[in-house]
């Protein structure tokens, strides 16, 4: 483990003095909480209760719908209002059980007691106990966790890293998760490593975090098993593949999963979560937040109960400057957040930050936009050595053969390294994402139309 970065990357300004220094503080929800049915990567899962229902937080109010899918729990107590479509942070509508806020917050008897020592659980048991959490993937992605701690083979699993490198500019509450919370990161690293059996633990933490770095250190010191890994501040040291190039020194396709090559990756909020429900039985329902930007009053970090308007988190941080017009709000950070067009709508398991913008980068570049210059910078950054110039001109043709089968354009990330480095301004991030998704459509409408001839056929037989 001698190298700690990996190829390409860029260096943008981090800006995380606004929240660094911000400790957690907790905020209650004051108005009604709305839960999606989709937050996570796979089938929205199945609601278990209905209008005018009373539940309390906690409780299990959908189930998973299939293998890949996850829980939905209640952070509140109250009476279930609605189950219907609402607006989502991605802007689209989605389905959601819209719950009315009693302000007590009554939880189900057992949540946050101390439980059984997880060293006499079976790793089913583990692994039933993260399922029942409803924990996903807090780093961003949203997969659900239980799944990915069960691959086919444990046994081929060498490394479980924790995934601290929180290299997005603005964010911070991963640090201060790390700084007060070291010793409960650890212990859900143990819990990881009882699933598998070869596995040691590598905690990878940028240097820009010293703090966080010292903490964990402390909290690990004395087990042989557990590794702090220091990383090169550079983005995108967060990326799965980044840190598992630098940890295992791995690189594999887009159609290979990190288990395929000996590694397991958890964002360490989720590794907390995962502690929480274990040794607690405590279910997600809450996470760290970050409110940050050159456009809000007050940056801070903030425990939020998942549910919780947006808008209310906004004037917690004592909403825009004064004097000030914010241009841009993104869900997440600046390189791959997500623009959002209005604040009425609740925080999801994987948001992890909400930046105000002064400026909208975007916009302005879109006014000065020059034809490629070929000068090759974006395939020196792409950390997954694409050829991003060739992507591009592959994909405004349309050409998505070429696309997909020789430019490997679906292994793309989209962490935006080939937008930042443009000195024409060219939207390289935006293109490839829609590419991906006409691709993607494409697909299943092939699958779609294969499926009805076959049932055609099946019925004439």
């Amino acid at each position: 483990m001698s190298n700690y970065t990996f190829r390409g990357g860029v260096h943008p300004e981090e800006n995380k003095e606004f929240s660094r220094e911000s400790t957690f503080r907790v905020y209650e929800a004051k108005g009604e909480m709305i839960f999606p049915l989709g937050q996570h990567i796979g089938k929205p899962a199945r609601p278990l209760v209905k209008r005018n229902e009373q539940v309390l937080a906690g409780q299990v109010i959908a189930e998973a719908d299939g293998f890949v899918s996850a829980n939905i729990v209640s952070s509140c107590s109250g009476k279930v209002k609605d189950i219907g479509p609402r607006q989502t942070v991605s802007g689209k509508m989605a389905e959601c059980i819209v719950i009315t806020n009693d302000g007590k917050f009554e939880q189900l008897p057992g949540i946050g007691e101390p439980q059984a020592d997880y060293n006499t659980l079976t790793p089913q048991e583990i692994l039933g106990k993260i399922k029942a959490a409803g924990i996903v993937g807090m780093g961003g992605a949203g997969f659900p966790t239980h799944v990915k701690l069960a691959p086919r083979n444990p046994e081929a699993i060498k490394y479980v890293i924790a995934n601290g490198a929180e290299c997005e500019p603005y964010i911070t509450c991963d640090d201060q998760l790390m700084r007060g919370h070291a010793k409960e990161i650890v212990e859900g690293v143990k819990i990881i490593l009882k699933l598998f059996p070869n596995a040691v633990g590598v905690i990878g933490i940028e240097e820009n975090k010293p703090e966080a770095i010292e903490a964990m250190q402390m909290a690990a010191e004395g087990d042989a098993n557990i590794h702090v890994l220091t990383l090169k501040t550079k983005y995108p040291q967060g990326g799965e593949r980044s840190l598992i190039s630098v940890v295992a020194g791995a690189h594999f396709p887009g159609n290979k999963l990190p288990a395929d090559v000996g590694c397991v990756v958890d964002n360490v909020a989720t590794i907390y979560a995962i502690y929480r429900a274990v040794c607690f039985n405590e279910p997600l329902m809450q996470r760290g937040v970050t409110i940050s930007g050159d456009a809000i009053a007050n940056p801070c970090n903030l425990l939020v109960r998942i549910g919780t308007s947006c808008k209310e988190l906004m004037e917690e941080a004592g909403g825009i400057k004064e004097g000030v017009t914010c241009n841009k709000v993104l869900s997440g950070g600046p390189m791959m957040g997500m623009a959002m067009t209005s604040m009425d709508v609740p925080l999801q398991k994987a948001n992890n930050a909400i930046t105000f913008l002064q400026e909208d980068e975007v916009a302005t570049a879109e006014q000065q936009l020059t034809a490629c210059i070929r000068c090759g910078r974006c395939g020196t950054v792409c950390p997954l050595g694409l050829i991003p110039q060739m992507m591009a001109a592959a994909a405004e043709k349309k050409d998505y053969e070429r696309y997909d089968k020789k430019l490997n354009g679906l292994d793309c990330i989209a962490c935006g390294s080939c937008t930042f480095i443009c000195p024409a301004r060219r939207p390289l991030m935006q293109l490839f994402k829609q590419t991906k998704a006409e691709i993607m459509a494409e697909r299943r409408a092939a699958a779609a139309k294969a499926a009805a001839e076959a049932a055609a056929k099946e019925e004439k037989k």
